[in-house]
């Protein structure tokens, strides 16, 4: 067991960044572990996408299970980036752990977490949506540390994720919450994440607490306003439990970072997948001349499918058959305006820009598109760079890698890839470029278990695509195969 005055460096497998190392120290502080006159029970991340929140986590959970202070580790997540916690323990996590991540029916889940036992750290990774429905089992298993991430999906304080949270919180001995910034659209949102990480900052009624800082003003009084003053009280508070860290603000991160996130697909999509896969493979063998063209014809329509999208020869039609990369991408999103930052979207295929497009209208998002047909290439970017309401940039990959500058954005999302390494390199020089003022990060949406993997890799690695894949097939495998 560590002592606290032995505590002297995170138990990462990599030399962390000194403003991660900061945080690490200061949420330790706050815990108890590290001296200070200053102690919660609960500590915020407010560290914008990017600049390491879930690494410093990591860190700080693999201090307090060394100290023996927890055994039992609760990180409850959006559904989109459950996997990213199982990844990045595996890579990063410098202590004895056991990650299971819950997953299937909610009775399978129940199962899991009533079964679970392993060595080390016990850490079980959920989805939201899952807490309240499993309330129960979760209350029994007795986290002694809760991690949320992304908490700001806490923010309104009567829902029933939030009220199990509210419920849980009041029982773990610690509790972290991430997120790049509590104050959403409304600083009246930080109430409900602040009643479960230390109900002692704002109280445990969110009445009182909205009567005690804002005026309800407008319509039905229904628009609250905060109280002049009340403004410095209110952040003093607020900071009191919480680490902030931006990208301007930290000198130490690379001039860019690469971030994969796997995505799984749905069973019945994946189902799809596999079939088309072992068609293409026997396509292959019915004994035409394997080139490059015919390789790369069908590998195009497996990645039209980890997209979401599958076209029927016979109809031309095309059918949606999976979400799981939208639902992923509006995460992205979602965080990306919290943080009133802007966003730059890479995608291949038709299909999945006017998907995009629909969900953006329906969240009322505006943004510009660059695709093939559109014209005021030049509005389109002067829109995005110079205009507060149009957040999202939009860009067809074959069309939007040349001569575009997107400095106002300092993150990409690689929706959807071709195979040419020249549009890739020319999109990511989209933002990392004269006039950018921050480290640029690279958020790539890989389906898991898919030729996505393969495809990622190949431009990782400046290789050529088609030759890998005839390559593979020379050597007996089959060159769809992740």
């Amino acid at each position: 067991m560590t002592q606290p005055n032995q505590i002297c460096r995170m138990p990462i497998s990599v030399q962390p960044y000194s403003h991660q190392k900061q945080a690490w120290e200061f949420a330790l502080k706050l815990l108890g572990v590290l001296p200070s006159n200053s102690h919660s029970n609960g500590v915020a991340l407010l560290m914008e996408m990017g600049t390491g929140k879930t690494i410093t986590s990591i860190g700080v959970a693999g201090t307090l299970y060394q100290c023996g202070n927890i055994n039992k580790l609760l990180i409850v997540a959006p559904l989109s980036i459950l996997g990213v916690w199982y990844e990045e323990f595996e890579k990063f996590a410098a202590f004895p752990y056991t990650l299971t991540v819950l997953e299937g029916s909610c009775k399978k889940k129940s199962e899991t977490l009533k079964q679970f036992h392993g060595e080390g750290l016990n850490v079980v990774v959920v989805n939201y949506e899952s807490t309240w429905r499993l309330e129960k089992e979760l209350i029994a298993w007795k986290a002694d540390m809760i991690i949320c991430d992304e908490g700001h999906k806490l923010k309104t304080h009567n829902t029933s994720v939030s009220k199990t949270m509210h419920k849980l919180g009041a029982m773990a001995k610690y509790k972290m919450l991430l997120t790049g910034t509590p104050l959403t659209n409304k600083a009246i949102d930080i109430f409900s994440q602040y009643k479960f990480l230390n109900p002692n900052i704002y109280g445990q009624s969110f009445y009182s607490f909205r009567s005690k800082y804002f005026f309800m003003t407008g319509y039905g009084q229904h628009t609250p306003v905060m109280k002049e003053s009340m403004e410095e009280e209110f952040t003093r508070r607020m900071h009191s439990i919480a680490f902030r860290a931006t990208k301007a603000e930290c000198l130490d991160l690379p001039e860019t970072t690469d971030i994969i996130r796997k995505v799984a697909l749905e069973p019945p999509a994946m189902k799809i997948y596999k079939n088309l896969v072992e068609q293409s493979y026997a396509e292959l063998k019915s004994g035409e001349e394997v080139t490059a063209p015919n390789v790369l014809t069908r590998l195009l329509r497996l990645s039209q499918l980890t997209g979401g999208f599958l076209g029927n020869d016979a109809t031309s039609a095309v059918e949606e058959v999976s979400k799981a990369k939208l639902i992923a991408l509006e995460d992205i999103i979602d965080t990306s305006i919290e943080e009133n930052q802007k966003l730059v979207i890479i995608v291949r295929f038709v299909p999945e820009i006017q998907a995009i497009q629909k969900t953006l209208e329906k969240k009322g998002i505006g943004y510009s598109l660059i695709m093939g047909g559109v014209q005021n290439r030049e509005e389109q970017v002067r829109q995005f760079q110079t205009d507060s309401s149009i957040p999202i940039f939009i860009g067809q990959i074959a069309t939007a890698g040349m001569g575009l500058t997107l400095t106002a954005a300092s993150t990409m999302v690689f929706y959807s890839l071709d195979y040419s390494m020249s549009n890739y390199e020319q999109c990511r020089a989209r933002i990392h470029r004269a006039g950018q003022k921050y480290p640029c990060t690279y958020i790539h949406l890989l389906a898991r278990n898919t030729v996505d993997i393969k495809v990622m890799q190949a431009l990782k690695n400046k290789a050529n695509l088609a030759k890998t894949l005839i390559d593979d097939w020379r050597n007996g495998n089959n060159p769809f195969d992740e």
